[in-house]
């Protein structure tokens, strides 16, 4: 079945992949109106999560926040899909990285860099660094359940020479890098909810107390990488700017956890700036609530403790 899923779907991302800009966006309007006025896809779990994080808005407010969100999902699908398709020359207009001296500064220097980014604007785009770096690229994704469409994914993220690793190898990998004496860049993604039962720090986010993921300042700490936080500003359809932030100059002089929080605080000012482009179909706040006795002397939300 999956297989079939596959060739009956794989032909129209092709298809998309060839089409110009002006024509994919049509069809995302499209999209959007079957996604969201017909389907309503995951439409309970965004206005929850919007009415959790931002109660001094309106409802009008936030149903223009919401809006605006599906717009942005539709135009980021079928941006992914263009990735098949889309030149270097566009990809250089299009996803453009405003400081990328920050970034070669740490790889004359010999640093290996660990980028850290929320679901925030487009991450699929940010591949195209391995272009402007000359360091090896490696970025660390859950697999697709369905292993054509994961394969799919894996050859889209690659294609400007990053490879991809699974959660579960990323440390030995890492490791085995390091043993050969290699220049590393590691991505991650890190503004999921992580499994309730491995949380191991609890902080504050868009004032609600969740547990945080912190693998990624783990990783830094153990393997001496430079922590990059990447702010991805959307300027205009199909356009983006992207800065890198450093976090930590020496992670493991940094108390433990501050580096992870460091970086939940600069995804939320960007929320906070324009909201409608965080992922907001993600259940980030379900373990709210739930959080050990030595934690809740943090404030959460008045009625989420």
């Amino acid at each position: 079945m999956q297989l079939v899923v596959y060739i009956l779907v794989y032909p129209l991302l092709w298809l998309i992949s060839r089409l110009p800009f002006k024509v994919i966006y049509f069809i995302s309007d499209g999209v959007y109106v079957l996604l969201y006025k017909i389907i309503g896809y995951r439409k309970k779990v965004v206005r929850n999560n919007l009415a959790l994080v931002f109660p001094e808005k309106s409802e009008s407010e936030r149903l223009l926040i919401e809006k605006k969100f599906y717009h942005h999902l539709c135009d980021m699908f079928l941006e992914m899909a263009k990735t098949l398709g889309i030149t270097n020359k566009q990809m250089k207009k299009r996803y453009v990285f405003t400081n990328v001296e920050v970034f070669q500064k740490l790889e004359n220097e010999g640093k290996n860099i660990m980028i850290i980014m929320p679901h925030y604007a487009s991450w699929e785009w940010v591949f195209s660094l391995n272009s402007m770096v000359k360091s090896k690229a490696y970025a660390i994704y859950q697999p697709i359940q369905n292993k054509y469409f994961d394969k799919l994914v894996r050859d889209i993220r690659s294609k400007y020479g990053t490879t991809l690793i699974k959660t579960f190898e990323s440390r030995k990998i890492i490791a085995d890098a390091k043993e050969r004496d290699e220049l590393i860049t590691v991505g991650i993604i890190s503004d999921q909810s992580p499994m309730l039962q491995r949380a191991r720090h609890w902080a504050n986010f868009m004032d609600v107390l969740v547990p945080i993921h912190v693998g990624a300042e783990e990783l830094c700490k153990s393997h001496d990488m430079i922590p990059v936080y990447l702010k991805v500003n959307k300027v205009g359809r199909g356009f983006y700017e992207a800065s890198f932030k450093i976090l930590a100059e020496n992670p493991n002089e940094v108390e433990n956890y501050k580096i992870s929080e460091a970086f939940m605080r600069e995804t939320e000012k960007a929320i906070r700036e324009a909201p409608e482009y965080y992922f907001w179909t993600h259940k980030r706040w379900k373990h709210m609530g739930k959080a050990p006795k030595e934690f809740q002397k943090e404030p959460a939300k008045a009625g989420n403790s």
